[in-house]
């Protein structure tokens, strides 16, 4: 079964479905928090945003629902925890779903982005920035939605589809 109409895993088939663009949200789904991130509508750069501690998913759809609201959204960036194989394991496939729940609330496209690397990168940039140890962990899940939102931006604001 493929996924609904407003899921995508390309860029070409998401930025089809935005054909004037617009501010998108990356989201880092953890088992116990989310990551925010936001970008301009000339998809030039990703600004990490606050970091929202999961509840169940009525409460998270509110609190996403209001940045989406507060941020003009028009489509969702949400990364996609591969194996460093390519493989999907259970995180994926909890991804998948989490995609599924927030394109049916909010009606906006949702594209699924391979985040392997998003959570190193992350740290590896707060690091040099001098940033101690207690404000990277409060800090990462944000820091690594904006490396997943600034990934698909370039993809998508660069032509390479």
């Amino acid at each position: 079964m493929g996924e609904p109409a407003l899921i995508f895993t390309d860029a070409r088939g998401f930025a089809a479905a935005l054909p004037a663009g617009g501010a998108l949200l990356g989201l880092d789904l953890g088992t116990k928090t989310i990551g925010t991130a936001n970008c301009d509508a000339g998809w030039r750069f990703a600004s990490n945003g606050s970091t929202i501690t999961r509840a169940k998913w009525g409460r998270d759809r509110e609190l996403l629902g209001e940045i989406i609201r507060q941020r003009q959204i028009k489509g969702i960036v949400l990364g996609l925890p591969l194996n460093m194989d390519g493989s999907e394991g259970p995180r994926a496939q909890s991804s998948r779903a989490y995609a599924r729940n927030c394109a049916e609330a909010f009606g906006l496209p949702v594209l699924l982005w391979d985040e392997r690397w998003s959570t190193q990168s992350a740290e590896a940039a707060m690091i040099g920035q001098d940033m101690s140890r207690a404000k990277r962990a409060a800090a990462i899940d944000s820091h690594a939605a904006a490396v997943i939102l600034q990934g698909a931006i370039d993809r998508l604001a660069g032509g390479i589809l």
